[in-house]
């Protein structure tokens, strides 16, 4: 398989697909429809194929430094929270009762 011949560790490649998402998560939070989006998921795409074949950690490294300083200079200030997710809206709307007896009748008698 190609895994064992990349020079890069599965804790690197992680950090560069989380690093990706992030970036197309934060320009789904600027950008409401999805035709617009696109051409900027284009653009996100475009920027991580041009440095694919980056092999020098000191220059991979410079290249992700920048990226992250880009995503925290770009970070929405009010990103979407999907509704059922902590911080959603509909969060523990409809949170379960309580396994246990709500009013403990033994201890006051």
């Amino acid at each position: 398989m190609s895994s064992a011949l990349s020079p890069f560790s599965a804790a690197h490649r992680r950090y560069v697909k989380s690093l990706y998402k992030r970036m197309l998560e934060n320009e789904r939070n600027w950008v409401v429809r999805y035709d617009l989006w696109r051409a900027r998921a284009c653009v996100v795409r475009a920027e991580f194929e041009r440095n694919r074949n980056v092999h020098d950690p000191r220059a991979l490294a410079t290249i992700l430094e920048k990226a992250e300083e880009e995503l925290a200079c770009k970070r929405h200030p009010d990103p979407y929270v999907h509704s059922n997710l902590p911080g959603g809206t509909k969060w523990e709307r409809n949170a379960p009762p309580p396994l246990g007896p709500i009013f403990d009748h033994e201890a006051h008698h």
